[in-house]
This record gives C-alpha cells, sequence and structure tokens, in this order.
C-alpha cells in the first residue's frame, strides 16, 4: 500500500461521513425546533471545545495533515462557520483540497521530515509515518469522534455506522 492510500482514503471517508453527521443534525433541529446555533454550541463537557470547532478543527488536521506530509503550502481557513450549512460547505472544501493530492506527491513523505506546532511558541519534527500515525490522524479522529459524541449526547439518531460513514 502506497503511503497515499494510508494517508488520503483515511481522511476522505471520516470528512464525508461528518458531512453527513451534520446533515443529520440540522433534520434533527429542523424535527425538534432546536434552534441550531444551541446545538452547534454544545460541548460534551464545559471544559471541551463545542460541536463547530470540532469540526473545524477535524477539517483543518485533514488538509494540514496532507501539506506537511507532502511539503506543500499549509492552507489556512479561518474559522468563521456558524451554521451547519457553512460547516458543510468547510468539509466540502477540505474534501476537494485533499482529493487534490496526488500519490506521487506522498513518495517518499513516510521518511521525510515534518515539522509542525506542537504549542504557542513551540514546533516538533518526526518523520512523515510518525507524524501521520502519532499526530495527526489521532487528532484527527478525536475530534471527528468528539463532533460525533456531541451529536450524539443531543439526541441526534446516529451511530457507529453513520460514523463510518456506512448509512
Amino acid at each position: 500500500m502506497s503511503f497515499h492510500d494510508a494517508v488520503v482514503p483515511a481522511y476522505l471517508q471520516m470528512l464525508n461521513s461528518l458531512t453527513g453527521l451534520l446533515t443529520k443534525a440540522e433534520a434533527h433541529c429542523a424535527a425538534k425546533k432546536i434552534d441550531p446555533g444551541v446545538l452547534l454550541g454544545s460541548r460534551l463537557f464545559p471544559d471541551m471545545l463545542p460541536l463547530s470547532k470540532q469540526i473545524q478543527l477535524a477539517s483543518d488536521f485533514a488538509a494540514k495533515g496532507c501539506a506537511r506530509l507532502t511539503h506543500s503550502e499549509v492552507p489556512s481557513m479561518p474559522d468563521t462557520e456558524k451554521t451547519f450549512e457553512e460547516l458543510k460547505q468547510r468539509l466540502a472544501k477540505t474534501i476537494d483540497y485533499v482529493k487534490s493530492y496526488k500519490p506521487e506527491q506522498f513518495e517518499g513523505a513516510d521518511t521525510k521530515d515534518v515539522t509542525f506546532p506542537a504549542g504557542p511558541d513551540r514546533t516538533m519534527t518526526l518523520k512523515g509515518q510518525q507524524f501521520f500515525s502519532g499526530v495527526s490522524l489521532p487528532n484527527f479522529y478525536f475530534h471527528a469522534t468528539t463532533a460525533h459524541g456531541i451529536m450524539r449526547h443531543n439526541g441526534v439518531e446516529i451511530g457507529k455506522r453513520d460514523f463510518l460513514g456506512a448509512n
């Protein structure tokens, strides 16, 4: 399996499933007459980030992960989304961005150095494989899973198959 085939499909599967989850969450709000802003601002615990930020961060980890692994320019997406539609548009842009990467861009990326922010005033350098499997992918899944958990906790009728994008 090429490194491209390990990276890109993993991000795309979850970005697409997050789009489906947001669609179900939006329908849930409409059916239950819930202000969408309430659900988008919901958290699992007061010191955690809200649903909207979880989606934004999952988007960031996918796009920036691909960019850093291929030594491409790291994209900047301001976190301005406040509606389900805006978050789905962000995911669509991220999906298009991730899809734009070609297998040859990932050749040797698993053994190349990847330098990335590790706090406000610090950077860290790891080999591509270590960065992907130990930093980028776990953070990506953390935020995707937390988004799913927030929606489920708030009554959106979703399950594992929705999380996996199988529904």
